[in-house]
């Protein structure tokens, strides 16, 4: 049986803390989620030409053709993410974490699958709240295409991967991130009156889908 391959940048993220939030204050965690993805997230991964493979929990899988549309994206929505969160209480704060890798991926209708798409859900893994780790074929494909520094944080042991990955984290500063427009300012204010008016909340929600857990991968 013939298998629809192709070669694809990945981008694997999800939020950082989300069950933590979730557990303070599920409506308004909620919320603010949604306004995120709907008026920031969506249309940067339109602007980038990439292709959100799916939605699911506390995060995101993305395709790209392009390395360099791939990283671009993400630094841009961390940057924004970061003016959103600027007003924002640290304990209300939403903010993702990021990991970009290249690879051959098995592609389906609505999922891909393939070693690279697991390295960079792992490469997520190693990120901190507002960062991007991305692994060395990604650093060594942007050469000098792009404003960003990078920290070399070497070879990595990573869960379910037999080799070492070495990784990389992008440095976003304001002398290197691009520069976000002003949709940052105006999901700020909606961000900030959504938690600083709604009162916390523990009743159920019905589940809106919007991480991703690169598939199949076991015990992230």
């Amino acid at each position: 049986m013939n298998q629809t391959r192709r070669l694809a940048a990945i981008l694997a993220a999800d939020v950082a803390g989300y069950s933590r939030l979730m557990g303070a204050d599920e409506e308004g965690t909620h919320e603010r989620l949604k306004t995120l993805l709907r008026q920031l997230v969506d249309p940067k991964v339109r602007e980038h030409r990439g292709r959100i493979v799916k939605n699911t929990g506390d995060g995101m899988l993305v395709e790209f053709g392009s390395i360099v549309d791939a990283v671009r994206c993400a630094a841009e929505i961390q940057q924004a993410m970061k003016d959103c969160n600027t007003d924002i209480s640290e304990d209300k704060r939403i903010s993702f974490r990021m990991g970009i890798n290249l690879g051959d991926v098995i592609v389906e209708p609505d999922d891909i699958f393939g070693d690279g798409v697991n390295i960079a859900a792992r490469l997520e893994a190693l990120a901190e709240p507002g960062g991007i780790c991305i692994s060395r074929t990604v650093h060594d494909h942007i050469g000098e295409r792009l404003p960003y520094s990078f920290e070399d944080i070497g070879e990595q042991r990573v869960k379910n991967i037999g080799r070492p990955v070495h990784v990389y984290r992008i440095r976003l500063d304001a002398a290197t991130t691009a520069v976000v427009t002003g949709v940052a300012r105006r999901m700020q204010n909606r961000l900030r009156s959504r938690a600083n008016l709604r009162p916390p909340s523990r009743s159920a929600v019905g589940g809106y889908a919007v991480s991703v857990k690169a598939e199949p991968i076991e015990g992230k």
